[in-house]
């Protein structure tokens, strides 16, 4: 994509002549489809007979990756800009800013999955948080034609810092905000065709689709059907017609909020392990994301477009079963109003942290009040010591995985974090910043690519919790179960851990820039998404960072075929033996993560990996 990208790649992304950008003068369209949460095995003709189609007829994308911290915000910043969270900065979906977000309820932790938000983000990192720019905005700038539409957060997060009130041509943007006073504005020529197609200019909500119950009461038993058909509609019967009219090339997004909506707030499954997400509103979910779709490759052969698309479908993450289950965790021994007896509360690493290193706790999603008793802090995060403003210690919870920071990168704190995280048997595999030193029983963040040219504060630790397969009768990774740091209940849907159940994504691809009925084995990731599609469209522009994905040549016409390889990694043994064990392939210079823990306490990493003569670091 750039010069820096070209000789990282070198001799695995040059792409033969033969490659559609190479041969025509116009780049053809693209349609990005992202069904958010989408666990690749969970597709078959039966459940997602669009989706499987793509897969059979296109390129089978069979070893996708996504990338750890397995969050929303963090693989849509990875597949619009083609970097690593090390370089986009956005670690999680709740990260610490170091600074009072208003937006976001006056935190210093803010929940980033919100366009008011991320524009105040943007405010405070000289105008673009990302640091790097992400592939509508070269389009746009380039002349094509550019659309966003669906989930609040990673829908605008795609095109970000376009500004409305600036003369030129606009993406197209709409999400659940759409509408109302913190809604990307809709031009006067989206309105009219809107009102022609006889659609509303305001997003539908979500109805019971966003229903997440508590303890005593079920989540939703529905899918997103209605706000999705909106958004459907919207691209299918407006926002498609209009670009062809436009005789130009485009790109469009679709981030489908389906099926993770209704896998997090299942309500088939209260404060049980199974059938977790594997119930029926699971499978609502994949079937509402599926009929979306179908919708737009519909509307692409209605208008003459099919020939002229490539469509590529990627979900941001994989998913799996809350457990809230803990037999090490002080706060897990504590009674809560809303939480169910010895299950862990919300914010358990806020609370068994504070105890263990003897600092005060507020809740900077509550005025900085304190938390004392039986309380727990409102959104799980937490500020630890004894000045709320000036913190020794900061918790952005998640939920498979959660981040900590230390506003002063103080060592001996950091070494004393490690020691308490390392005792708890929810926790399995740390990942340290590199400048505050190697601790046995951690890899340094730069082994997995968390180390960059971020411009928001990188993280002191990323802690990855204990994961496992039930006995669900499918594939382990279909059974995935993870303890999670979230006010969802156990036996509801989280992701973000370094469990193969979350990093295996579903990823394909179809179009006349793709071979046609490709089983592609080698290695894929969210990164090298944001990569291919530039290479598609011939998008160049400036970087910052050096953490890039490669161009996907295997799956192109032409394209070379380069060797993968596979490799653990491992820590040195802290004091009680356990060590950060990484599952590692790589293609080239490039490095894909399948797994990372404790051995026996993450899903898909062998429970003797420790044991394999590899590299330590």
């Amino acid at each position: 994509m750039r010069r820096s990208l070209v000789l990282l790649s070198a001799g695995l992304t040059v792409l033969s002549t033969g490659l559609a950008c190479a041969q025509n003068n116009t780049p053809r369209n693209l349609i990005l489809f992202i069904p958010d949460g989408l666990r690749a095995l969970k597709v078959t003709p039966e459940t997602a007979p669009a989706m499987a189609e793509i897969r059979d007829k296109g390129v089978n994308f069979k070893n996708p990756h996504s990338l750890f911290p397995t969050f929303t915000m963090a693989n849509g910043s990875a597949m619009s800009t083609g970097h690593y969270l090390g370089d986009t900065g956005v670690f999680s979906n709740t990260i610490w800013t170091n600074y009072t977000s208003v937006p976001a309820g006056n935190t210093v932790v803010p929940f980033i999955e919100n366009d008011a938000v991320l524009g105040d983000i943007d405010e405070h990192f000289k105008g673009d948080y990302l640091n790097e720019e992400t592939i509508l905005k070269l389009a746009r700038d380039k002349g094509f034609s550019t659309a966003a539409l669906g989930k609040h957060g990673p829908t605008y997060q795609f095109d970000h810092t376009d500004k409305p009130e600036k003369a030129g041509l606009h993406s197209v943007v709409f999400d659940d905000a759409t509408g109302g006073k913190n809604g990307v504005a809709l031009s006067d020529e989206v309105k009219a065709t809107l009102t022609k197609a006889g659609l509303p200019l305001a997003t539908p909500p979500r109805g019971d689709n966003s229903k997440a119950g508590d303890a005593k009461t079920p989540g939703t038993v529905v899918a997103n059907v209605a706000q999705q058909a909106y958004f459907a509609d919207v691209a299918a019967k407006v926002v498609l017609p209009m670009f062809k009219a436009r005789n130009k090339p485009f790109v469009l997004v679709f981030w489908s909020r389906d099926p993770d909506g209704s896998q997090h707030n299942t309500g088939d499954s209260l404060n049980q392990i199974k059938p977790g997400i594997n119930g029926p509103t699971s499978m609502a979910g994949i079937k509402n994301a599926d009929d979306n779709l179908a919708q737009l490759r519909k509307a692409l052969d209605e208008l003459g477009l099919a020939a002229s698309t490539n469509i590529m479908v990627q979900a941001d993450h994989g998913f799996s079963t809350i457990s809230k289950e803990s037999k090490t965790s002080p706060s897990a021994k504590v009674s809560y109003d809303d939480t169910p007896k010895d299950f862990l509360p919300m914010g358990f690493l806020a609370l068994d942290l504070a105890k263990a290193l003897d600092l005060p706790l507020f809740d900077p999603n509550d005025k900085n009040a304190k938390i004392e008793g039986h309380k727990h802090p409102k959104a799980g995060n937490g500020v630890l010591g004894k000045d709320p403003e000036k913190p020794d210690l900061v918790v952005a919870t998640n939920g498979g995985s959660d981040l900590i920071y230390l506003p002063n990168k103080d060592k001996k704190l950091a070494a004393k974090t490690i020691k308490v995280l390392l005792e708890q048997d929810y926790v399995s595999g740390l990942f340290v910043e590199d400048s505050l030193g190697r601790f046995p029983g951690t890899l340094p963040l730069s082994s997995i690519n968390l180390r960059g040219k971020a411009a928001t504060p990188t993280p002191a630790i990323v802690v990855n919790f204990r994961s496992y397969a039930s006995d669900c009768g499918e594939a382990p990774t279909n059974c995935s179960v993870q303890v999670a740091d979230t006010v969802l209940r156990q036996g509801q849907g989280m992701h973000g851990s370094f469990s193969r159940g979350d990093t295996m994504n579903f990823m394909a691809a179809i179009g006349p820039d793709f071979k046609a009925g490709f089983v592609n084995e080698l290695p894929v990731s969210n990164a090298d998404v944001g990569m291919t599609a530039a290479q598609l469209l011939g998008l160049r522009g400036a970087q910052n960072g050096s953490l890039v994905g490669r161009v996907m040549s295997e799956a192109l016409p032409n394209g070379i075929v380069p060797k993968a390889y596979k490799a653990v990694e491992k820590s040195k043994k802290s004091e009680n033996g356990l060590q950060t064990v990484l599952n590692v392939q790589r293609v080239g210079n490039q490095r894909y993560f399948d797994a990372a823990g404790f051995p026996g306490r993450t899903l898909g990493l062998d429970p003797d990996a420790g044991k394999q003569k590899t590299a330590v670091k």
